[in-house]
């Protein structure tokens, strides 16, 4: 609660890279609530316009947005020299894993050069605050558990979407210690999930989903016939996957703490709940949330798939007065409103 009240004492001017997708549009909607102003910069290549509509519904309010891609630093400028953004959070870029192996040069060119684009720009803008949307697979195989900020990482790294999370990080520490007013914050997701309570927002995948509770949702509405669980044989207490599901606002509110706790040099922290949620038990919570059973078929293993990755959070609860206070069920069931109320997803 004193966080919240220090934000709106202090309203800022935050930039949201990636700002009309998944993340973003939570993370918009949380900042307004406290009383910032957003400007949201996408290129709708995952993402669309309509998203930003529904946050300028939930917040009562008009909300900047410019279509743009990172990479083209002559209208990134223009958009710092007429928004004077005080701050900036960084979520754009490519995010499917299985994507990333087919198509590395696709990923390397976009999440590291829109990177490079984006921290010139900050630099030329004299914007020194930065928040960094980055992953739990920068932790890669996972060697014990719970994952801590101290656990190494670069090892078993099995992608290339994680290679470029684990880059932009070094990234960032190399323009913080060349430029020691610099601010920023790296925060390892872990598995976001759910959708804000008002239905009006949530995860809307291009496609096949990659990750797990779109699939579910979208399988309970009727759009797929059943949800492959790829394996059951794994040394977990049902046999299927382990991972530390996160929901979305909870995230969102993170990055409010990271924002109000900002140091100079960089800062990393772990955004999960510490607990871990099998494919199972996901499943039968999503079960309770819809009230119909959800079709499955076991199927084997993908590669790269691990059996169990959660993390502590007990850094970000001591540094940042954080803590996930939503359940996997408070996910599903936010998941599901989402869905039902929008089985399409957004207009298009």
């Amino acid at each position: 609660m004193m966080d919240q009240q220090a934000s709106r004492l202090v309203p800022m001017r935050i930039l949201l890279t990636g700002g009309a997708g998944y993340i973003g549009t939570h993370v918009a909607v949380e900042l307004c609530t406290l009383g910032h102003d957003v400007i949201l910069v996408d290129d709708l290549s995952n993402s669309c316009r309509a998203a930003v509509a529904r946050v300028e519904s939930i917040v009562g309010r008009s909300v900047q947005f410019y279509q743009a891609d990172l990479r083209d630093s002559m209208t990134l400028t223009q958009i710092f020299s007429a928004e004077k953004p005080d701050a900036v959070m960084h979520f754009a870029g490519l995010k499917a894993v299985g994507e990333s192996v087919a198509q590395p040069l696709r990923y390397y060119d976009v999440n590291i050069n829109a990177t490079l684009s984006l921290l010139r720009v900050m630099d030329t803008a004299g914007v020194r605050k930065l928040i960094f949307s980055s992953s739990a697979t920068v932790y890669g195989d996972p060697q014990a558990l719970p994952l801590t900020e101290e656990n190494r990482v670069g090892q078993g790294i099995s992608n290339p979407y994680g290679w470029t999370k684990l880059m932009i990080e070094q990234i960032l520490r190399d323009v913080a210690h060349s430029e020691p007013t610099c601010q920023m914050s790296v925060l390892r997701y872990f598995n976001p999930v759910g959708a804000h309570e008002s239905g009006l927002i949530g995860e809307d995948p291009a496609g096949i989903p990659n990750n797990l509770m779109p699939f579910v949702a979208q399988v309970a509405a009727g759009r797929r016939t059943h949800v492959n669980v790829y394996g059951d044989d794994y040394d977990t207490e049902d046999g299927t996957g382990v991972r530390d599901y996160i929901h979305v606002m909870d995230l969102a509110r993170g990055h409010v703490a990271a924002l109000n706790h900002l140091v100079p040099g960089v800062s990393t922290y772990n955004l999960g709940t510490g607990l871990g949620t099998s494919v199972f038990g996901l499943i039968h919570a999503f079960e309770e949330a819809c009230g119909q059973s959800i079709p499955f078929e076991v199927t084997a293993r993908r590669p790269g798939d691990v059996a169990a990755t959660y993390c502590s959070p007990a850094k970000a609860a001591q540094d940042l007065n954080w803590t996930a206070g939503l359940t996997i069920v408070d996910a599903c069931r936010d998941s599901w409103r989402w869905q039902s109320n929008n089985p399409g997803g957004y207009p298009k």
